[in-house]
Formats: C-alpha cells, structure tokens, sequence
C-alpha cells in the first residue's frame, strides 16, 4: 500500500523521477507507507523524502488498485497486489531538493503542457484524470 500527492501549482506539477531495479519513469511523490502510519501521513513523509517540500494534503481523490505480475518482479518474486491512495497535496514550506538514496533520484517542476511527452509511470495519468474530476477552487481541471 501506498500513498502519493498531487501537486499542481497554477500550470505546473511537481513531479519526482523513480529510478529503481533498471527502470525509471516521472512519477508522482509518494511512495510505500510504513508500519500504522496513515495514508495521508505517509504521503507528506514521502513529499518531503523526494523533493525537500512539506506539504498539506488538501484532498482524497481516489484509490487505484494494479496487479504487478510476477514477470515485472524481481526474479522469484510472487505478483504483487497495490493499492495506490492518491491526494491533492499543496506545497507550505521547504526547498526543492533531490533524494539521496532513495528509488528516485530528482524532483523537478514540468508546466502541465510538458507532462504528456515525459517518460511517466502509468499513475500520473490516472492522478491527472482523478485531478479532472475533483478540481480544486483555483486549480484548472488537466484532461
């Protein structure tokens, strides 16, 4: 189970690089949720861990599920059920920096525009359509 942020501030999305196992992609900030921790918990733990940002989570907007078959697995590794709970998140303090030893490697800003010719995991167009769904005042739904 894990928990990650959207993080949409006027036309841009704050996005970290997963870089794990020879595969990398953009991915959403957030990750594996550790112990009794909450979703929501887990979520800013991991917003700050991979961008140096603390952030309020504003919003549930959903939960994905996925199967990950064992071929796409470390070798003897059973297929693996996630449970992804996504949240509108907003940056309130810190400074954008880089994880250090971590499954990613940078976080960077990228305009709206932008988005779809990046590298991606499949779960920023899944948060991206949850986002459409359930804008927030200020914040312009992204097809």
């Amino acid at each position: 189970m894990a928990a990650y942020g959207v993080i949409i501030d006027g036309d841009r999305m704050l996005l970290s690089h997963w870089n794990e196992h020879g595969r990398s992609g953009w991915a959403l900030p957030g990750g594996g949720i550790e112990g009794s921790e909450h979703p929501a918990e887990a979520a800013r733990r991991e917003i700050f861990e991979e961008t140096g940002y603390e952030a309020s989570i504003d919003r549930l907007l959903g939960i994905d599920t996925m199967v990950i078959g064992a071929s796409k697995r470390h070798r003897g590794a059973a297929p693996l059920y996630a449970m992804r709970v996504v949240y509108r998140a907003t940056v309130t303090g810190g400074e954008l920096r880089n994880e250090v030893g971590g499954s990613s490697d940078e976080a960077r800003w990228f305009t709206l525009a932008e988005v779809p010719d990046l590298k991606r995991v499949g779960l920023v167009d899944i948060a991206l359509r949850l986002n459409a769904a359930e804008p927030a005042d200020g914040v312009p739904p992204v097809a």
